[in-house]
């Protein structure tokens, strides 16, 4: 892959990260809308086939992402109620960050052992 390739996919990526932020100042739903949509998965799943040309590869990159999408609720549901009972934003966050990483472990676990996934 090129240093071009490179730069256009973080420019592209960092401009769905600022389009969230700005609608998120207007609306909390489309920014969260925006940042919702599997709109990495598929830019790396596009990657990932361009790249290699391999559909049984994606599959499965796709089936993994599933199987970890569920962890990453972890801080979505961490973050708010912890703000919401008058934590500061910082420790709220980290606590989310750590819970997640926590949640992670049990979804790799589990990809491995009931998914059979590598």
């Amino acid at each position: 892959m090129s240093v071009a390739q490179l730069i256009g996919r973080g420019l592209l990526a960092g401009s769905i990260v600022v389009a969230a932020s700005e609608l998120a100042k207007k609306s909390a739903v489309f920014g969260a809308l925006v940042v919702s949509l599997p709109l990495t998965s598929i830019l790396a799943m596009t990657a990932l086939y361009h790249d290699t040309r391999d559909a049984s590869q994606v599959a499965d990159f796709a089936e993994s992402i599933l199987w970890l999408v569920v962890p990453s609720l972890a801080l979505f549901i961490v973050l708010p109620i912890m703000i919401r009972r008058g934590w500061g934003f910082e420790v709220s966050l980290v606590a989310g960050v750590i819970a997640t990483i926590a949640a992670y472990a049990l979804g790799v676990w589990s990809a491995q052992i009931v998914g059979g996934l590598d």
